[in-house]
């Protein structure tokens, strides 16, 4: 594992500044550093880390750190060099949890290979080539798996009528698979089918969901972007179905 020089310098400067100052409260602490990352960042928590004498800042989905004066800032990973873990990603697995059970999974198209007992639900959006790939690579390399695919329509204007003609499809998984594998675009929906393209929306939006493919597992965990076949077989098989 290899670190820069200037984080190595960055950290030093952090605990040598936590040496003989009082304790301060995180409400002092973020009074003095909120207003300093701009007008328009919000600060959601800040708490007090066990390693370094650091302070974790938490901004939405992202982790800052900052010592107890609230005057260093230290963006990226803190790692456990004993243990090689890396520290920050497990805290964002932790504060990115979901509850997949309360996933609305009827407004999800539905792909059922082998038994299904492994469940992943995957955001993509029908214009996203990165989830194109996965489809034809990872996805078609996995079985033993259902996967809910959420249509999230964020790259394009016609990404919302690409979805809508694949739910209305009597076969959206097929419809599905027939676009993302073979470019093989759906028929023109009835004007009176509906869809659940601004509910996804808004849930992904509510999960903070920023790009696609996000993929989200049976613990509640998430993986932004795509990911291999022995990755995603390395990260279900920690998972109890």
């Amino acid at each position: 594992m290899r670190m820069s020089k200037t984080v190595l310098l960055l950290l030093s400067a952090l605990m040598a500044s936590c040496v003989g100052a009082e304790t301060p409260s995180t409400d002092a602490i973020k009074k003095l550093v909120e207003p300093r990352l701009g007008s328009n960042v919000k600060v959601d928590s800040i708490k007090e880390t066990p390693y370094a004498g650091l302070y974790e800042i938490r901004v939405g989905n992202d982790i800052l750190y900052t010592d107890k004066t609230g005057t260093y800032l230290f963006s990226g990973h803190v790692f456990n060099l004993t243990t090689s873990t890396d520290l920050t990603k497990e805290r964002l697995e932790e504060i990115n949890k979901i509850k997949f059970s309360d996933l609305p999974l009827d407004k999800a198209i539905k792909t059922v290979k082998g038994d299904g007992k492994r469940v992943i639900a995957v955001f993509e959006d029908p214009n996203c080539g990165y989830c194109k790939r996965f489809r034809q690579t990872t996805l078609k390399e996995t079985d033993n798996i259902t996967v809910y695919t959420f249509m999230y329509n964020i790259l394009a204007d016609d990404s919302f009528t690409k979805s809508k003609n694949i739910w209305c499809s009597p076969d959206r998984s097929k419809a599905w698979e027939d676009w993302m594998v073979n470019n093989k675009a759906a028929p023109d929906a009835a004007e009176k089918c509906e869809s659940p393209n601004q509910e996804v929306l808004e849930l992904g939006h509510k999960l903070s969901v920023s790009g696609t493919p996000a993929i989200f597992f049976a613990d509640g965990t998430r993986v932004p972007g795509a990911i291999d076949t022995k990755a995603l077989e390395e990260k279900l098989a920690k998972i109890k179905q």
